[in-house]
């Protein structure tokens, strides 16, 4: 019969997990999420059209969405990530990467770039993009992972 060994101390409920790959993304995306938020509030709200306006609140909601499913371990978790992720990325590259193209524009290049860019904006823009394409390719890594199971 085997005897049962005493735990080490420290060791009793500090089983070690290693992080979910997901809810790691989304906390990157967050935290991008508030780097560029603090980017506008700094530059100005009415340095922004109205369609970037709504159109942002609406990515920010959805992004809040998206960070409970993560968060709840909700099974469209991986789904949103992967289309807010990438809806994240596109738009904002589109917004401010691109020439001044439309209302949909808060560029930061090209002749008629938005007022008060100063190398936080491109920090702040660069760094949610890639926030951005990293939850959504961590979700695409997420939904094969939960088909192969």
């Amino acid at each position: 019969m085997a005897v049962p060994t005493a735990p080490t101390p420290g060791s009793v409920g500090l089983a070690r997990r290693s992080p979910d790959p997901l809810r790691v993304a989304a906390v990157v995306f967050a935290v991008a999420l508030l780097v560029h938020g603090a980017d506008h509030l700094r530059r100005g709200m009415d340095v922004v059209t109205p369609e970037v306006f709504w159109l942002g609140n609406v990515q920010l909601v959805l992004s809040l969405v998206t960070l409970v499913l993560v968060f709840r371990g909700h099974r469209w978790a991986p789904a949103f990530a992967v289309g807010v992720g990438f809806a994240s990325a596109v738009g904002f590259s589109a917004a401010h990467l691109l020439p001044h193209w439309s209302a949909f524009s808060d560029s930061f290049t090209g002749a008629h770039h938005a007022s008060g860019v100063t190398a936080f904006s491109w920090i702040a823009a660069t760094f949610e993009i890639a926030a951005g394409l990293g939850l959504g390719i961590i979700g695409l890594w997420a939904l094969r992972s939960e088909r192969a199971a």
